[in-house]
């Protein structure tokens, strides 16, 4: 063969090769389903969840993979995660809560045993976006999930006391039972009761998550091993970032081995953290706040909080109140600007909800908190660290913490006597004006305060500390 020839044969190889291979790049992946092709339309008027349902029965049927959702409205019911899933929301795709009155919500599961956790914990297939026992599932992508027609309340509020059969949503995204869970990127508007639940599981990254709701943001309830970094949430009326530890699995289970860090959370009117007016929104019951509890049947174990903003909501709180224990908790590195009802609340009580004669009183110690700056806190009530007679808190150490409060408490206020909290709902504002303006402490063995700051705006003439019972 000349040497032309063979330049021919090679070019025309060559040529060949590349057609070849640009057919298979045309080719879809066996491991990407596209759900326009199970039918979904996007145009936000024909309800797609039977075709994003199709697709990811599909693609776990085959193994797993990514069900793509590419720019459009999807509007949805009920949609249905399942194990090896990637639940992809390119820019632009929006999933969107179809209303109550399409009843398209799965109905509620039976929960046969004796609820003691409210309903919103109780009940999760009556979901925006639901899965249970999940193994390797995630929801990723730079597009949006918008509740739309979820409610906000416990369905039994709404005359329905299992929960949910009326075809009521109230989670836009619940998982339980799972392990090896990432949610990153995806940015959750309107919520519903739950923006986001999580329960039982093990194993989970939330990265890089926008919310703007109308109740909670992300609970954490009954989880090992999670993380939760860089996440903006807004929650005016309800809690940014709750760890809990309910009886949601008809036994104890602690919530133990989390981070919270990098995060953002506020209490701006609804949908102004989006659209950049942030609002402050009136602070009622509790608004935007990072809060333990109040749900700790289990309690909390080995938790870490770090670097994170409070503007215009409620401060931390530590809240055990259900039999479970507290313990081992680090705090460092936090600002607050604008903090109604108290910057920083740590509280062991005795409300006891669970099983009569298994439940028994809870226990909160070695509590670390460092390096808090505090502009503009509510004059309702200082940092307030309060045990129950008999029941201390121990081991608490407050470090490097600058709080500037609002001021204007009266001498009345401070000669008040100031109610215990016993079997009441741990909430300062329940309790009214705090004698301290500063600190209170009360029933705590083990108390150590290093370069703590106090200033107030307008004059104030309640004490600065209050401290009781510093030894059991």
């Amino acid at each position: 063969m000349s040497v032309f020839n063979k330049a021919v044969l090679f070019v025309c190889f060559f040529l060949f090769t590349i057609t070849v291979f640009a057919q298979k790049a045309k080719e879809p992946s066996n491991s990407f389903y596209n759900v326009k092709t199970f039918g979904a339309k996007g145009d936000g008027q024909q309800l797609d969840n039977t075709a994003i349902n199709k697709a990811i029965d599909a693609c776990a049927k085959a193994g797993g993979g990514t069900v793509y959702l590419p720019a459009g409205t999807y509007l949805s019911g009920s949609i249905h995660l399942k194990s090896n899933i990637n639940l992809m929301l390119d820019a632009g795709a929006v999933i969107l809560g179809a209303k109550a009155e399409s009843h398209v919500y799965d109905p509620s599961e039976p929960f046969p045993d004796t609820a003691y956790q409210d309903g919103g914990h109780t009940y999760f297939h009556n979901s925006l976006i639901w899965g249970e026992n999940l193994t390797n599932v995630s929801i990723t992508g730079r597009g949006k999930i918008d509740g739309g027609g979820l409610t906000s309340l416990d369905n039994e509020h709404l005359g329905d006391p299992t929960g949910g059969s009326i075809g009521t949503g109230d989670k836009a995204i619940a998982i339980k039972l799972s392990n090896n869970i990432l949610i990153r990127d995806v940015t959750i508007f309107h919520g519903g009761h739950f923006a986001i639940l999580l329960t039982g599981c093990d194993l989970v990254t939330m990265d890089n998550l926008t919310i703007d709701t109308n109740r909670d943001g992300i609970d954490i309830d009954c989880c090992a091993n999670t993380i939760v970094s860089n996440c903006r949430v807004n929650s005016p009326h309800d809690d940014a970032i709750c760890p809990k530890s309910s009886y949601a699995l008809n036994k104890p289970f602690i919530t133990e081995n989390l981070i919270i860090t990098n995060c953002q959370v506020s209490g701006f009117v609804e949908g102004t953290l989006l659209n950049g007016k942030r609002i402050p929104a009136k602070a009622g019951w509790s608004n935007g706040r990072i809060k333990f509890g109040t749900e700790s049947n289990g309690g909390f174990r080995n938790c870490v909080v770090s670097n994170c903003t409070f503007r215009n909501c409620n401060g931390l709180a530590l809240e055990e109140a259900d039999g479970g224990i507290m313990d081992n908790i680090i705090v460092s590195n936090l600002t607050m600007i604008d903090v109604s009802h108290y910057p920083i609340y740590v509280t062991l009580g005795k409300r006891n909800r669970g099983p009569k004669g298994t439940t028994k009183m809870g226990t909160v110690r070695n509590i670390y908190i460092s390096n808090v700056s505090v502009t503009g806190a509510d004059s309702l009530s200082g940092i307030q660290i309060t045990g129950t007679p008999g029941y201390p808190i121990e081991n608490v150490k407050l470090q490097n913490i600058t709080i500037q409060y609002n001021g204007g408490g009266t001498k009345e206020q401070g000669l008040k006597p100031f109610p215990e909290l016993e079997k009441g709902y741990p909430e300062p504002f329940l309790l009214g004006p705090n004698p301290a303006y500063g600190l209170f402490a009360r029933h705590i063995n083990g108390l150590q305060l290093d370069n703590i700051s106090f200033t107030t705006i307008k004059k104030e003439e309640r004490r600065q500390l209050f401290a009781a019972m510093l030894m059991a």
